[in-house]
This record gives structure tokens, sequence and C-alpha cells, in this order.
């Protein structure tokens, strides 16, 4: 009975100390990109990340990206275009959720080039990513009788920050 209590001890005091290294890791990593708070609260919301190395951390932080531009590009096809008559409008929102689907498509290329260990095609890929809603804000631009959306400007805003976490994190990666 001694025995096991000890086993049970020596396994709680590795996870803790495991545990608290990683979230010292996190934050050390999170502190090369230019929004820390987010890169913190998103990793340490991930429970692999308890156990990421660098690499792990950026590949969750690339899923989170995905997560976002997928979710958008759903969100501008479905509620969106479904919701609206306007044929012009309808068309924008159809080219918008179009880009945000080839963002989700390079982000997904950002994980293929991190098991690759290629990590200038992983930030290329993520840069990508990153201006793929630029070209939606520029497409309503474009027509001057549409407004930009706030909730898409939102989205937009969402997906540069996770893109720009994403990119501080692969440059160590680089370094």
């Amino acid at each position: 009975m001694a025995t096991s209590i000890i086993f049970l001890l020596l396994i709680s005091i590795a996870f803790s100390s495991s545990a608290k290294s990683n979230t010292t890791m996190i934050e050390s990593t999170c502190k090369s990109t230019h929004y820390y708070d987010l890169c913190v609260s998103a990793l340490k919301s991930d429970p692999r990340s308890c156990v990421a190395d660098t690499k792990g951390l950026a590949a969750i932080m690339v899923g989170v990206g995905m997560t976002n531009a997928t979710s958008t590009a759903t969100y501008l096809a479905g509620n969106l275009t479904s919701a609206t008559k306007d044929p012009i409008l309808k068309k924008v929102l159809q080219d918008c959720a179009e880009k945000y689907a080839l963002a989700a498509d390079s982000l997904r290329l950002t994980i293929q080039d991190l098991d690759d260990e290629a990590y200038d095609y992983a930030s290329m890929h993520v840069l990508a990513a990153e201006d793929y809603p630029n070209v939606c804000r520029n497409i309503f631009q474009r027509v001057k009788s549409l407004v930009y959306p706030v909730e898409i400007r939102r989205r937009e805003e969402s997906l540069k920050r996770i893109c720009g976490v994403a990119s501080g994190i692969l440059d160590r990666l680089v370094e």
C-alpha cells in the first residue's frame, strides 16, 4: 500500500513538473509573437500543448487558423448568401467564402510542410492564408454600393492575428 502511494505521488510530481515546464515553453514561445495573449490562451486551451514541442505548438496554432477559416467560409457560403436576394452581394459573399476556403487549404498545406520540416514553405502558406481575407475586403471595396460587414471584418482580423501568431512560432523553427 505504501509503495502504491509513493508511486502515485511520484507520477503526480512528474506530471506537474512536465505541465509546468510546458507552460513555461508556451509562454516563452508566445513571447516571439505579436499577439502574446491570443497565443497563450489558444495553446493552453488545447490539451496537446502540454506535451508539444515548438513544431507541435505551431501545428496547434495552424489548426486554430484552419478552424477559423473553415468556419468563416461556411458562415459566408451558408448563412449570408441564403439571407440575401441581392445578386451582387450574393456573388461577393460567394467569392469571399472561396477566399476563406483557400485560406483553410493553405493552412492544411502548412501542416504537411511542418511534417516534412519544410519550414520556409510552411511560413509561405501561413502568409498566404493571412492574405486571403484582404482579397475579400478588396472585393467589397470595389463595389461602391456595398458596405463591408462588421462581422466579416471581425473574422478577418481574427484570422490575421491567428496567422500572425503561427508565423511567429514558425520563425522560431527556422532560427
